[in-house]
Formats: structure tokens, C-alpha cells, sequence
């Protein structure tokens, strides 16, 4: 591994020729912190900027993709305007690194896919999933609107009427249920997942790069059309981070109850 990828809290591999594997490997289920939080969309320019990769693989280690943002992640936003600033700026350069980055990405998912995590494996090329991951956008079970990815995104791969339901209930939806709306792109059996990613990202890496990446781009201006929703969500999103329904969302996560909103 060349020194472009040395200091980042996420763990990288290469086991194909061309493709490079980005590994969330942390506690808590891979729980996304402030260090990875920060490092992401900077891994996705140094990613496009790696003349030895063609492909990448992003998924997590253990029994989980990511279990999404730590809660002392969530618990700075609610209490420093600073941070708050700070987050939405890094989401956003994480959604249009992912979007902009001209290798193909294919995500492996498995076990729960959250948050800040679930905005890399849904916003990748190509989207693998485990017949048994649990896939959930939990922004309004935590008392945020569904910011970061998923107003712009969920529409377009799975439609207005599903993508209501699920960003409005937060209900999880399995592999196979993902794969049966549009979700994502692949739904696989548990023990195929991580084959299954290489072969596709093998091919990937084998084929015509320039064609490649035109055609990602091309068709990634299906997200740049809906910016202004992304924009308009992103920060209906950190705005409630400084509201009072946070606070009780939080509790209720550390606590493992329901939430009870005034």
C-alpha cells in the first residue's frame, strides 16, 4: 500500500489488481466517528487521484458496514455551532467525492448500514447487499429531518411513494427487500457478499476506464439536477441538531427505548 492511504482511521487492502478495498473497521459496529467522519470525502479525492486504482470497494469489517454516527459525534453537534458548521460541510464534500470521484465504487453491505455509512454504500455504483444487512435511514427516529444523501438519492432508486415510507417511519429494510424496491443494485447470499463485490469490481477495473467513468458521470447528473433538494435537506437536517427533539432521539438510542417526542 503506497503512503497516500497511510494515517486514515479507515483500513485499506488490495486484493485484485486495480481495486482497492476501504475497510470502516472501528468500534461499535463501526460506528463513524469524528476522526472518519473528517476522513472520508478526502479518501474519495485521493482515491480519484490514485493512478494505481482503478476500482474500490468500500465495506465493513466484523458484523457490520456502520452502524452510522457515534453518538458523542451526534451529542457535539447538539451542544457546539461549530461542529454543527463543520459536519454539514463534511457531509456534503462526502456525498459529491463519492458522486464526483471518477473510479467506480462499489459498496459490500452487511449487517447494519447507517447513517454517515449508509451514505457511502447507497451513493456507490454499484450496491451489494447481504441478504440478511439491515439498512435503515434513522434521521427522523433521531428527531433530524433525512438530510445528507438520502431526499436527493432514495427517490430516484426506489421511488417517491417507497422512499416516504421508509425515510418517514425509519422501518429497516433487509438485502432482499432492498434489492425488490431498487435500493440497491445487487442483493447476494451472506457468505457470496465479499466474492461477489471482487468479481464485479474485478470487471470494473478490467474495462474501458474512460467509458467508465463518462458514463458514471453522466448519469450522476441525475443528483446534480436534484442539489437544490440535497442542499434544502442537508440543512433542514442540521438545523435539528439545535432543536429539542434531538436530545430525546439520542437518549432514547443510548438508553435503547423508544423515543417519546413532545
Amino acid at each position: 500500500m503506497t503512503n497516500r492511504y497511510q494515517g486514515y482511521p479507515m483500513r485499506f487492502e488490495r486484493n485484485e489488481t486495480g481495486v482497492l478495498e476501504m475497510i470502516f473497521d472501528g468500534p461499535n459496529l463501526n460506528a463513524v466517528d469524528e476522526h472518519v467522519h473528517t476522513a472520508l470525502p478526502k479518501a474519495f479525492l485521493d482515491i480519484d487521484a490514485d493512478p494505481d486504482t482503478r476500482a474500490v470497494i468500500v465495506r465493513g469489517a466484523g458484523k457490520a458496514f456502520s452502524a452510522g454516527g457515534s453518538f458523542e459525534l451526534v451529542d457535539g453537534m447538539m451542544k457546539q455551532h461549530a461542529q454543527r458548521l463543520r459536519v454539514m460541510r463534511e457531509t456534503r464534500e462526502l456525498v459529491y467525492s463519492v458522486m464526483n470521484c471518477s473510479k467506480p465504487v462499489v459498496s459490500a453491505i452487511h449487517g447494519p448500514a447507517v447513517g454517515a455509512g449508509l451514505v457511502v454504500a447507497l451513493m456507490a455504483d454499484i450496491s451489494i447487499a447481504a441478504r440478511s444487512a439491515k439498512i435503515v435511514d434513522g434521521h427522523t427516529r433521531l428527531g433530524v429531518a433525512a438530510g445528507d444523501h438520502a431526499s436527493m438519492a432514495w427517490p430516484l432508486l426506489c421511488g417517491m411513494a417507497k422512499a416516504k415510507y421508509y425515510l418517514l417511519t425509519c422501518d429497516k429494510l433487509t438485502g432482499e427487500e432492498a434489492e425488490r424496491i431498487g435500493l440497491v443494485s445487487l442483493c447476494v447470499d451472506d457468505d457470496k457478499l465479499i466474492d461477489t463485490a471482487r468479481e464485479v469490481a474485478r470487471g470494473l477495473a478490467q474495462g474501458a476506464q474512460e467509458a467508465i467513468a463518462l458514463t458514471k458521470h453522466s448519469l450522476n447528473n441525475w443528483y446534480r439536477m436534484a442539489g437544490p433538494i440535497f442542499e434544502a435537506s442537508l440543512g433542514y437536517e442540521f438545523l435539528g441538531f439545535t432543536g429539542p427533539d434531538v436530545a430525546e432521539g439520542l437518549a432514547s438510542h443510548r438508553e435503547r427505548r423508544p423515543p417519546k417526542f413532545p
